[in-house]
């Protein structure tokens, strides 16, 4: 990078998102146990949501990303972090696979934090009738959902960052945060390379495994 002139833009800052739930119940197990990898698509997803600072006030960015080639497959930003912001998004990346033709089969994992939004009755209805195993790591240890915490350490950094390119300034509104976000989603899934993909993009890994014939495809492991 040194000698082609180019420069990596440094993560930083902080604020809390993640609340726990106060109402003492019984949560889901963690599933994944700090293994974000996949042998196949739509085996185990992970989500999480961070800030943005605008004119108006925070807005909230909810991503949804499948540990098989890193793709983000469902987002939502808004300016309530409420059980809605982490449904919308799940709902997303559900349209989105089927719209896609890259069918969801038994035995889905989404993994989360603590966070009170994804250990809520409603959310745990929703993953219930989707058919969805739910997975929740423990307070307070950003390793229990490490890939979803670089994801978006990623998008902070290449989206909100004082040098980046999807960058808007001011950002006024929620509508100025969605916008940059759907640029830098498509960016990320189709054109930005993946060291632990072979450097190529999630788009790009995923096609790679479509086109196998499917005797060739790895067996998703037994649900």
């Amino acid at each position: 990078m040194r000698d082609e002139g180019l420069a990596g833009l440094v993560r930083g800052g902080h604020h809390r998102t993640t609340i726990p739930a106060d109402h003492g119940g019984r949560r889901a197990p963690d599933l994944l146990d700090r293994d974000f990898t996949a042998t196949t698509p739509n085996r185990k997803w992970v989500t999480d949501f961070t800030y943005c600072r605008t004119w108006s006030g925070f807005v909230y960015v909810a991503f949804v990303i499948d540990c098989f080639s890193r793709a983000i497959v469902g987002w939502h930003a808004t300016q309530v972090k409420n059980t809605a912001m982490v449904t919308t998004a799940l709902k997303m990346a559900l349209w989105r696979r089927d719209h896609e033709g890259k069918r969801i089969g038994d035995g889905l994992i989404h993994h989360s934090d603590a966070g009170s939004q994804y250990t809520s009755i409603a959310f745990s209805e929703t993953l219930g009738i989707e058919g969805i195993a739910a997975s929740i790591g423990s307070v307070g240890d950003a390793y229990d959902n490490a890939l979803a915490e670089s994801t978006i350490g990623l998008f902070k950094t290449e989206v909100i960052g004082m040098n980046s390119p999807f960058r808007v300034h001011p950002a006024k509104t929620v509508d100025d945060i969605e916008y940059a976000t759907m640029e830098w989603v498509d960016w990320y899934n189709h054109r930005r390379l993946h060291s632990l993909l072979g450097y190529v993009p999630p788009e790009e890994f995923e096609a790679a495994y479509y086109a196998q014939p499917a005797a060739l495809q790895p067996e998703p492991p037994p649900a």
